[in-house]
């Protein structure tokens, strides 16, 4: 992994980005976006994560978070391997995932590409970490996570998109809590 985009600062703020291996699109299914929202919850309440900002799109996921501990990384390695496992185990063992064999093949390519430990990759290596120092770069990576839906062409306004934190900035109620920055 290059230099850039590396989380130095283990008690900052950070926008990231986790991306699904082949930009596939698993979140246009509602069980699996849930599974993010119910894990960034648990995160909240029992491992010690301030979530300021998210949006789950169909094939990322983009945050901005901080982590009380200290140890970012960390919190970065468990979510993702916790939730990649519980997505590949969802997906693999749904009656009703029409997609199951070929999201299966891909998962496997990119395990094999990569040469991974695993038979199966979900996320992608890369976190696209930015270090957010200041807040007025705090405010420019919340209006882009906010606007990413409207960017994708699903809403006109953040706020009707039910999968991101634009709802509770603009008052209204989201899905799950947030740290309001």
């Amino acid at each position: 992994m290059g230099e850039a985009y590396q989380i130095r600062d283990q008690e900052m703020p950070y926008f990231l980005t986790f991306q699904v291996v082949g930009w596939v699109d698993v979140f246009t299914r509602k069980i699996y976006r849930d599974l993010i929202l119910e894990n960034l919850s648990y995160c909240r309440l029992e491992k010690g994560l301030y979530l300021y900002g998210y949006v789950i799109m169909s094939n990322h996921n983009h945050l901005v978070v901080q982590q009380k501990d200290g140890k970012l990384s960390d919190w970065v390695r468990d979510f993702k391997k916790f939730t990649s496992k519980k997505l590949l185990k969802m997906i693999l063992e749904n009656p009703q995932e029409s997609r199951r064999e070929w999201l299966k093949m891909i998962f496997e390519y990119h395990a094999a590409f990569t040469k991974r430990s695993g038979n199966l990759q979900f996320w992608t290596h890369e976190n696209h970490a930015i270090d957010l120092y200041r807040p007025e770069i705090i405010e420019s990576r919340m209006k882009y996570i906010h606007e990413n839906p409207i960017r994708a062409g699903w809403v006109e306004n953040a706020e009707e998109y039910l999968y991101a934190s634009a709802r509770n900035y603009s008052g209204l109620k989201g899905l799950i809590e947030v740290d309001y920055w």
